[in-house]
């Protein structure tokens, strides 16, 4: 039984698989209605989301099946062991979907082998997204293979991880122009299968990094947490500070577009935190298609479920 969790395990060839079937699902949907006729996907969220949910539960729907949404702070999750737990909520869907904290309890919950489970966002790995970024920019350069450079501007994080590794090991070349890590995301064995194969380069020159990109990504440096209604909590002004300092170089803004690669696409896995990674300017920008990446999370989805159900 395949799960996706981190790509770390899927070949150049699977991950192409995955994002032909969703260009196909995209442009043939009424061909797909049945594809999972009264299947159920479990959809286990130990953080909010939009956009996950959104897509998940639309894109089973229009599969034929039926999405059931389970917020793990208003189940019993918190009273017993997460194994036996999740084993038993496991018994009631055909696939787990989980929007995890932890990617040690994704991997708990695949080594089980009951059903497929994707891992929908953890502090490692995002590869639905990636998978979605990578139909976004098929779509958008006329096929994979003409996918020459991806530029990552600003934090090294799950989701630069995982399109990193995907692009790296479809011969796509990826420039990461990120002066922080985010701690928790480092994955030193995802990090050497990327640089094995050449493909992958950091600097903080941003002439150099952003040189003949076809497609720039950022996401957010802020954390939430840091913020209560709009404005910047007392105990994190500090780090705050910090951050701005840091990270306000490397803001993907239409300025340094059209400065320095002018026909790249500029790309966002949203919510967009407009004044911090992005500006106005680059999110109203004409090479923008963020709004056709979020939307492309749905197809993307939808070929993910399908490609697994056909590899249990």
């Amino acid at each position: 039984m395949r799960h996706l969790i981190s790509l770390k395990d899927y070949t150049a060839g699977e991950i192409t698989e995955i994002i032909e079937l969703a260009e196909k699902i995209k442009a043939n949907q009424k061909d797909y209605w049945q594809a999972l006729d009264h299947m159920t996907l479990i959809m286990l969220f130990q953080k909010s989301s939009t956009r996950t949910r959104l897509s998940f539960e639309e894109g089973m729907t229009q599969l034929g099946g039926h999405g059931i949404f389970l917020d793990q702070k208003t189940s019993q999750f918190a009273l017993t062991d997460f194994r036996d737990e999740i084993q038993a909520v496991m018994r009631f869907g055909d696939m787990l979907m989980f929007r995890a904290m932890k990617v040690e309890d994704v991997e708990k919950a695949a080594s089980l082998n009951a059903v497929p489970v994707i891992d929908a966002c953890s502090e490692k790995y995002h590869p639905c997204q990636a998978l979605s970024d990578l139909l976004t920019m098929s779509e958008k350069s006329g096929g994979l293979g003409n996918i020459k450079k991806v530029a990552w501007l600003g934090i090294e994080n799950n989701v630069s991880n995982t399109l990193m590794l995907a692009c790296a090991k479809l011969g796509i070349e990826v420039s990461i122009i990120a002066p922080k890590v985010n701690e928790p995301s480092i994955d030193e064995e995802l990090n050497k299968m990327a640089e094995d194969t050449g493909k992958v380069t950091r600097t903080l020159d941003l002439e150099e990094g952003l040189k003949d990109a076809d497609f720039v990504h950022t996401d957010t440096w802020m954390d939430m947490e840091f913020f209560e209604e709009g404005r910047v909590k007392p105990d994190f002004k500090e780090e705050y500070e910090v951050r701005i300092d840091l990270f306000k170089p490397y803001q993907l803004s239409g300025e340094l577009i059209d400065k320095y690669c002018p026909e790249a696409k500029i790309m966002h896995c949203m919510p967009c935190h407009i004044g911090y990674e992005i500006s106005r300017s680059a999110m109203d920008h004409g090479n923008a298609v963020i709004i056709d990446q979020a939307e492309n999370r749905l197809h993307a989805q939808k070929a993910i479920m399908l490609w697994l159900n056909d590899h249990r």
